[in-house]
């Protein structure tokens, strides 16, 4: 007797509903899908303990008769597509014709339904799999789906549901993301009888982020726009200071179908890379319309994964629109509100506050009490050759002179590639150097320029004025950033330019670091580093980059190696050079506790109006910090 049989038609059901219903989530998912598909402008869902216990989901959609109500919990029937050259251009959310009977099978589900043209609904109820008669019902047009108790016929599968909580949760995340994909439909999202979302139809999309994230969010947002060779990309994007631990804040839709699609993910990374910490993720919110027939959704079980016909021309547009919108935008970081704290107002303080009055009075008083004070701020002349500023770690003096002082800095010069001083360890910019710089140009629009005098504090950070207030710049990672583009202009044209080592220094490898040397050179030859053999387990470092004139040779090649075994088949080549310029630009870049003269700061605040991406270090980190004119006058109790 042969061992093959044929399964029963319910024993069917349930293994699709396996692939189908995950968890109450999963039923969100397609209920309201197929609301949307009907053409609703009002859905309605209902759930009582997460979702175990009670689903509904009511809609004005176009409604079912009485033999359509049947049909549609028969196993592959649907009324969004007839034939196989329709699988090849889906406009409707769901097409397999599979969700509910998969539900059916492994709940108890009660569907009233009526059409416009109906004087009359149709009631039908299912149990397991098991059909109840049509009946007729009062009904409103449209249709109210119930499903209860959820696995009630497979406890195996029912024990694996988690707390109401946790089940919730993926409710609320199904919802938000038909919420956001369709503003112009009217949603209601009710818990054990409590009204949690209530989104009337035709808010935006930031409004709709207000409400289901955040209103702080919201307003942090970046609009992007771009159409291209029949792709269509809009959305949101959040700041790089508005970044997350984890990737759950990046919604991807295509024609308003929520996916998950690799090619898109990583144009998102690229797109904010640089501009974000190795370990953060960027909040995004996008959407993607292009012809059906250039795409099939018809990989996936939940419809959550799909092919695009030319993948590469769609990472190409969506790096483009994000990235070409952020470097557009300014990506300073405001000072929070909350962050300095205000004078305590006391009862006498009320009655002697000055009254407001116009506001450019006041702002031009703040502007210009600020000016004042910078200037009252400037280093005074050079005594002896040292400032008579007292240095940051207090008491002592520090040893910068200003341009009045005429003397040669003890601190750091702001070194950048390309030519060898005296010294051989870079040279300054001049004032027609950094006119023609070798780095990307930003767009004029970007963050805001310094406008007025400036000043250097604990030998870290530079504070300057701008139109609408005052900036703090970090200098380490602002000069990082400058020598990271500069880095790459220059790789894009040849190696970076180096000298021979008087007396080379040796590094010793192990085996591992051997073999990488051997597999990295064009990375070593790029750096214009030369490295060779002495002896079995060590190198002689003949020629170092002159930009790295101050750093020992045997060190930074030690780093190297570190960091390309560590990356070693694991990223990309544009990746790897992307992280040993990041090494290397942190490495020449000036740090927190070195002075600067004025000649330098002035030169490095030049460099920050035409350098790419001078909002963020190359690691992600910000470069600036912004404080406004009316953030300073709430501060000063003057609003």
């Amino acid at each position: 007797m042969g061992q093959i049989v044929i399964l029963s038609e319910l024993l069917v059901n349930k293994i699709a509903a396996g692939e189908v219903v995950e968890r109450p989530a999963s039923i969100v998912k397609e209920l309201m899908e197929n609301s949307l598909d009907a053409g609703a402008t009002q859905i309605s869902l209902e759930v009582e303990d997460g979702g175990k216990k009670l689903i509904r989901v009511i809609d004005n959609g176009c409604g079912m008769d009485a033999q359509d109500l049947k049909l549609a919990f028969t196993p592959h029937a649907t009324s969004k597509i007839s034939s196989a050259e329709d699988l090849f251009a889906i406009a409707t959310l769901g097409f397999r014709g599979e969700a509910l009977a998969s539900i059916a099978s492994v709940a108890q589900v009660e569907v009233v339904s009526r059409t416009a043209q109906a004087i009359e609904g149709s009631l039908l109820a299912v149990s397991g799999g098991q059909f109840g008669a049509v009946k007729p019902a009062a009904s409103a047009v449209g249709t109210a789906i119930s499903v209860q108790n959820l696995f009630f016929n497979t406890p195996a599968r029912r024990k694996f549901l988690r707390t109401t909580n946790t089940e919730l949760g993926h409710i609320t995340e199904q919802f938000n993301r038909i919420a956001l994909s369709h503003t112009q439909v009217h949603l209601s999202l009710s818990h054990n009888g409590r009204t949690l979302y209530g989104l009337p139809a035709g808010q935006s999309l930031r409004e709709r982020i207000g409400v289901l994230f955040s209103a702080e969010l919201a307003a942090e947002l970046i609009s992007i726009q771009r159409k291209d060779r029949a792709v269509e990309i809009t959305g949101l994007v959040a700041p790089p200071r508005c970044s997350r631990s984890a990737a759950q804040w990046q919604y991807i839709f295509l024609n308003r179908r929520c996916i998950r699609d690799r090619f898109v993910s990583h144009a998102i990374r690229e797109s904010f890379r640089g501009m974000l910490e190795a370990n953060r993720q960027p909040i995004v919110f996008l959407f993607l319309q292009l012809p059906p027939q250039q795409v099939d959704v018809n990989v996936h079980p939940a419809k959550a994964e799909v092919r695009f016909a030319d993948s590469n021309m769609i990472h190409s547009q969506v790096l483009a629109a994000i990235r070409d919108q952020l470097l557009q935008s300014d990506l300073s970081v405001p000072l929070p509100a909350d962050s300095l704290r205000g004078l305590s107002r006391g009862p006498f303080v009320a009655d002697t506050l000055p009254q407001r009055g116009d506001i450019h009075q006041q702002q031009n008083r703040v502007r210009q009490a600020m000016a004042d004070f910078f200037k009252s701020a400037d280093p005074p002349a050079v005594r002896g050759g040292q400032s008579a500023y007292p240095s940051a770690a207090g008491g002592g003096q520090s040893h910068y002179p200003t341009v009045a002082g005429g003397g040669q800095s003890a601190g750091p010069q702001i070194s950048y590639p390309g030519a060898v001083d005296d010294r051989g360890a870079g040279f300054k910019p001049s004032a027609s150097a950094a006119a023609e710089p070798d780095y990307p140009v930003k767009p004029s629009e970007s963050s805001p320029a310094p406008t007025g005098p400036f000043m250097q504090i604990h030998n870290a950070y530079l504070v300057c004025q701008s139109d609408d207030g005052l900036l703090i710049i970090d200098q380490h990672a602002l000069h990082e950033r400058i020598l990271y583009e500069n880095l790459s202009q220059q790789l894009s044209r040849g190696p970076l330019a180096s000298q021979r080592c008087l007396i080379p220094e040796v590094v010793d490898v192990t085996p591992e670091q051997m073999a990488v040397i051997d597999s990295q050179k064009q990375v070593f030859t790029q750096l214009g580093i030369a490295v060779e053999p002495f002896g079995p387990s060590s190198v002689a470092v003949q020629a170092f980059p002159v930009l790295l004139g101050k750093i020992s040779p045997a060190d930074f090649v030690a780093q190297l190696l570190d960091l390309l075994l560590a990356n070693s088949g694991r990223v990309s080549r544009e990746q790897m050079i992307h992280q040993v310029l990041d090494m290397t630009a942190c490495k020449a870049a000036v740090k927190a506790g070195d002075p600067l003269n004025e000649a330098e700061i002035k030169n490095l605040l030049a460099q920050r109006e035409i350098v790419e991406r001078s909002s963020n270090c190359p690691h992600g980190r910000p470069t600036t910090i912004k404080l406004t004119l009316p953030e300073l006058e709430k501060k000063f109790k003057r609003t």
